[in-house]
């Protein structure tokens, strides 16, 4: 099946991102939007309900100061019948909201003349005081029940004044020394006012009283007759009468709630001071969404469209752009093919595809001066690797292949090298007839310098080792040679010892190598006691020191280089000495081939797949005694 072409991947792309990120946006900006909406709308609600409860409380507070002031002037001052009026006239002039007022005086004791009570009204612009409405009240006479004083006032439940064509009213009363003053305040403006306060399309307000009896409401037949216990589905409360309380707590606030259709509303409620009573304003949530809404499809429609057109110019530009490189492609496949003389078409213009255009011309002259260059270096690394197979073979013949049995001791080595060559190496042989000499040696680095310098120091060695010269001397010989004409300052780490087959007494010295391990017959595992001394071929006039131990029959002797301490795992862990030793003692008396496979399997296990960094060497000695005989 054809895969797609760029310019269709392209404009699915570029189509796909672009419409997440739009309606990203789109989501982001609604969410927004509706936030900031509807906190505005909250903070506007509160503050007009808050600002509308402050303008009801204004002829409220005004017709309770007056009404405190009334009683005050009548508690401290002394009025006739005559002054006592003039001052209630005066009283009820000063406020437009009062419609009428009266004077009511307690009854007096027996014997006692009582002052006459005085009620006056408003008569077109000018307050009379009724000489008919004034009456004479009898010693047992009792003032009207009236309500509990709320900060020196004592206010009625709202009611309508038949008198005033259905007015709706509210009588205040303050007391004084002898008597009540009380003012009948008309609220028809309040209630206008909550009428006309609208938010949003279909908000509305309803004033109740301290009771929670509705002072005004959108439905007329609830006005002072119902209250907010009776039909709390009047605001919406009807899932949640509960909250009736908190409507009417005096504080400011917000109440979720259902109106009669299912529809969740928000009820805004503050205290209208000083008669207690509370406004709420109610707003339906459904009605905050709207407009955000609209926004929300406005900006939907104008996305969709830019992104229509965006396609269009997207698939139109990538088409244009592609065309030249399909005539690219199309040349490269010749290219490939093996037809390298393949002209590649022309681009006139220095852009991206200009620059790929004159990338492949090079790249094709370049492949085939590669091609060329590749034969003749091929046949040269042929040429190396075959030379370094044979390199290698010399270097394994050099080394001793098969150790001659003997009746004293068994001895078995081998060598794996990092490279095809190495710089490790061993050595065994016969000093005379009652003396053998064993060496290990690892020389600093890899490869055919270090392979090179490994055949000089062996053969010095073995040409410097005479009887009746120790080991120091030996090493101390090879040193000088080695250290006489070194540019390179290639050096080598080295052990050499003397074996006593009659008496099992070593005599050793160590140039820097790792000492060797002694297996005791009992299973003890210990390093051959010896100085490591400076290592050979860096330093003229070197001296170095014997060292003596001695071996008894069954005790076994490791010699081997650090390519096996220092195998690495997978996770970068060395081998380690202490390994090492658990190993060579788990091995216990087996015969010295068994010590050196069993050990090297070993390292290799540790090592897993991780490449091997350097030489491995490893040469295992089984003294048996003067007298065994041989194969024993």
């Amino acid at each position: 099946m054809r895969r797609p072409s760029i310019a269709a991947r392209l404009s699915l792309i570029v189509s796909l991102y672009t419409s997440a990120i739009l309606l990203a946006v789109l989501g982001v900006d609604y969410l927004r939007s509706l936030a900031t909406l509807e906190a505005e709308i909250d903070r506007g609600a509160r503050l007009q309900t808050e600002a509308t409860a402050n303008a009801l409380e204004i002829p409220l507070s005004a017709a309770a100061r007056t009404a405190r002031a009334l009683a005050a002037a009548l508690n401290h001052g002394h009025f006739d019948d005559a002054g006592a009026r003039e001052l209630l006239r005066q009283g009820i002039a000063d406020n437009r909201d009062v419609l009428g007022g009266a004077l009511l005086f307690a009854p007096a004791p027996t014997g006692t003349p009582r002052p006459r009570d005085h009620d006056c009204r408003w008569r077109g612009t000018e307050v009379e005081c009724l000489d008919g409405r004034e009456v004479e009240r009898g010693p047992t006479d009792t003032p009207l029940p009236h309500p509990a004083p709320v900060d020196g006032l004592s206010w009625s439940p709202p009611y309508f004044d038949d008198d005033l064509g259905q007015a709706r009213m509210v009588t205040l009363s303050a007391a004084f020394d002898g008597g009540r003053v009380s003012l009948d305040l008309n609220l028809d403006r309040l209630t206008r006012e909550v009428a006309a306060l609208r938010l949003l399309d279909s908000g509305h307000a309803a004033l109740l009283d301290a009771g929670g009896t509705f002072i005004t409401h959108p439905l007329a037949g609830l006005a002072l007759r119902r209250d907010i216990h009776a039909v709390p589905e009047a605001l919406g409360l009807d899932h949640h009468p509960e909250r009736a309380a908190e409507l009417l707590s005096g504080h400011p606030g917000v109440i979720d709630g259902v109106d009669v259709s299912g529809d969740p509303i928000r009820l805004y409620h503050a205290p209208v001071a000083p008669p207690g009573w509370t406004l709420v304003v109610v707003l339906p949530a459904e009605e905050i969404d709207d407009d955000v809404r609209a926004l929300a499809l406005t900006t939907s429609a104008i996305g969709l469209l830019g992104l229509a057109l965006m396609l269009v110019a997207i698939t139109l530009s990538a088409r244009a752009i592609t065309r030249p490189l399909r005539r690219l492609v199309a040349a490269t496949r010749e290219v490939a093919a093996g037809r390298l003389d393949t002209p590649l078409p022309v681009h006139p213009r220095a852009d991206e595809i200009g620059d790929l255009t004159v990338g492949f011309a090079t790249m094709t002259r370049s492949l085939r001066d590669h091609i060329e260059r590749l034969t003749a270096s091929t046949a040269a690394q042929a040429r190396i690797a075959s030379e370094l197979h044979i390199a290698h073979d010399i270097q394994l013949s050099i080394l001793p292949r098969r150790l001659a049995p003997h009746p004293a001791f068994e001895l078995h080595a081998l060598v794996e090298p990092a490279r095809e060559v190495g710089g490790d190496f061993y050595d065994c042989f016969a000093l005379d007839a009652e003396h053998h000499c064993l060496v290990i040696a690892d020389v600093a680095g890899k490869g055919v310098p270090a392979a090179l310098f490994m055949a000089v120091a062996k053969t010095l060695v073995k040409a410097t080792s005479t009887p009746g010269r120790g080991p120091a001397e030996v090493l101390e010989r090879v040193n000088a040679e080695l250290a006489r004409d070194n540019p390179r300052c290639m050096f080598v780490t080295l052990f050499y010892a003397i074996l006593d087959h009659r008496s099992g007494e070593l005599i050793h010295s160590n140039a820097g190598h790792n000492p060797p391990l002694l297996l005791r017959a009992e299973g003890s595992v210990e390093p051959l006691p010896s100085q490591r001394q400076l290592v050979l071929g860096v330093m003229e006039g070197a001296h170095y020191r014997d060292a003596r131990a001695r071996l008894a029959p069954g005790d076994r002797l490791l010699l081997y280089t650090d390519g096996v301490t220092e195998a690495m795992d997978a996770e970068a862990g060395l081998y380690g000495e202490a390994r090492l030793r658990e190993a060579l003692r788990a091995l216990g008396p087996g015969s010295p081939r068994s010590l050196v496979e069993g050990l090297l399997d070993g390292v290799h296990a540790f090592a897993g797949d991780t490449p091997q960094a350097d030489d491995i060497t490893l040469m295992a000695l089984a003294y048996r005694g003067a007298g065994a005989p041989l194969g024993d």
